[in-house]
């Protein structure tokens, strides 16, 4: 028999049908909610069940959007899949629960090495979200991911979470528009991770922004990092792969880092505890390559960022790397806490043994504002004993110091710390309140002024152990008769067109005070 039904009757058959589908998603859709997984999002219960349920079934169907709409997520660890989006919406928090209180925390890892690096490196699962081999992964909305319960630190013998997003050895990574407060050891730490983008995203948190450590093809932008305890944003090339691997390809622009009281960034209160003129060390914020620094950094480019509160740029390396073909350009800086230029050669080695003392060679510094700098410290550019850094370009810098150096700090014998933890105070004040320059090479400055708010009495530069020095357009005021540049073991020094002093060349000085 033949029954043809007409059309209209069909399509209403077919509608009626649809009715009595499963709730749940399809193949067919996209978007998976966790809510219809068990999730409640109330506070209450833990939903890291609930959230992996939607993970999952996504992952089943090909991938999809796992939805986390408006509530309050208690949650222990959240396991990303490929092909997934977790979208944390507008409303959203997601809360690392306390450890022990409930919350189903994966632990530490076995690794293959965790001898050259902090144990925070060495493990991924203990966190909040964390991925390994994965591919199109992305972690977006405009949602908030508390990590309450994360710790500060940790050690092998701890098993609470100390990270809100972990991940290692993947690919085609995007984190946009979410906020991360209060993120532990690692707001965000990507290990081995290839053509990752992070951008605007908010954090302020009690250690580490973000780390990109051995990641390549990275595009970071538009961010805001407050991280008074710790790095803002961090590149680093650890030996936690169990192998040299490089970061390189990387631009970071259009950022904002600093170093106010935890949480006061996300309120707008902006708080400064203890004042800035009482802090010893002070804060820290900034935009750091270091200091886990074994496979090198190679072919970078910052710009367009804002310093705020906080330490300055450094440049390090410390455990053997190469750190090669950086540009950095249109950077503002106030009220910086130490140098605001750091580029520093040391020899910890935590690395493998007999690896060679690292490299840093042509660097380009330019555009560069830094306001109410800490008299402390002067820019550094060091290198040590038998590791030169090379190839230094630096123009077009302001940089206005609060001064007040004196005569005994003006004759002080900078100590070399090559094998200390590479930062700025290790050094002790410096005998400048410019630039100090040591055991370098190649070393081109140009359209360079140089301000102390009161008298300072250390010269400008004291550039020590250097060779081809070309020094053109340096903007200066010499104070209370103290000499502009001293020179000590130096070759191949030009000075042109410069104020307060005439042009001259040196060839070879083992002392010179210059004028």
């Amino acid at each position: 028999m033949n029954l043809k039904l007409p059309f209209k009757t069909c399509l209403f058959i077919y509608i009626l049908l649809r009715g009595f589908l499963p709730a749940k998603a399809t193949p067919a859709t996209s978007v998976y909610n966790v809510k219809d997984y068990g999730a409640k999002g109330d506070g209450k219960q833990m939903d890291a069940p609930g959230i992996n349920k939607a993970i999952e079934a996504a992952a089943a169907n090909g991938g999809g959007t796992v939805l986390l709409p408006a509530g309050i997520y208690l949650s222990g660890s959240i396991h990303l899949k490929s092909n997934i989006n977790l979208l944390i919406d507008q409303g959203a928090t997601l809360v690392a629960a306390a450890y022990g209180s409930g919350a189903v925390y994966d632990e530490p890892e076995a690794t293959e090495n965790d001898k050259y690096q902090d144990f925070g490196h060495s493990h991924w699962h203990n966190s909040l979200i964390w991925g390994e081999n994965l591919e199109n992964v992305s972690i977006t909305g405009t949602g908030i991911i508390y990590g309450k319960g994360l710790a500060r630190n940790s050690r092998k013998t701890d098993k609470a979470p100390n990270k809100a997003i972990s991940l290692k050895l993947c690919k085609n990574v995007l984190i946009r528009d979410i906020t991360i407060f209060h993120g532990g050891w690692f707001g965000i730490l990507a290990t081995g991770v290839d053509n990752l983008t992070i951008d605007n995203i908010k954090e302020d948190t009690n250690r580490d922004g973000m780390d990109i450590d051995c990641c390549h093809y990275v595009n970071i932008a538009n961010c805001k990092i407050n991280t008074p305890l710790d790095d803002g944003i961090c590149l680093k090339s650890s030996f936690a792969l169990n192998m040299l691997r490089a970061t390189e390809n990387v631009t970071i622009t259009n950022c904002i880092v600093s170093g106010y009281d935890e949480g006061t960034v996300l309120d707008g209160t902006y708080k400064r505890t203890p004042p800035s003129d009482k802090f010893d060390l002070g804060p820290f914020g900034r935009i750091k390559f270091g200091t886990e620094s074994n496979g090198g950094f190679k072919n970078i480019a910052i710009s367009n960022c804002v310093f705020d509160y906080c330490r300055g740029l450094a440049i390090e390396s410390t455990d053997g790397a190469l750190i090669e073909d950086v540009t950095v350009t249109n950077i503002t800086m106030r009220d910086i806490v130490n140098s605001p230029i750091y580029v520093r050669i040391g020899s910890r080695m935590r690395a493998p043994e007999g690896t060679a003392i690292g490299q840093i060679k042509r660097i380009l510094i330019s555009n560069v504002v830094v306001y109410n700098a800490d008299p402390r410290q002067s820019s550094i550019i060091s290198g040590v004993p038998g590791g030169y850094i090379d190839d230094i370009s630096l123009h077009d810098i302001r940089i206005y110091t609060k001064g007040g150096g004196t005569r005994e700090q003006s004759k002080r014998e900078m100590p070399e710390v090559e094998k200390a933890y590479p930062e700025p105070e290790r050094h002790g004040v410096t005998p400048a309140y410019g630039f100090y320059i040591r055991h370098a090479k190649n070393i081109d400055m140009h359209d360079i002024k140089l301000r102390a708010t009161i008298d300072d009495m250390r010269p400008v530069f004291f550039i020590d152990e250097v060779s081809g020095v070309n020094l053109h357009h340096i903007n200066t005021v010499r104070t209370l008769k103290q000499p502009v540049y001293i020179l000590k073991d130096v070759k191949d020094f030009n000075l042109s067109q410069s104020t307060g002093t005439a042009d001259i060349k040196v060839a070879n000085t083992t002392y010179k005070e210059l004028n």
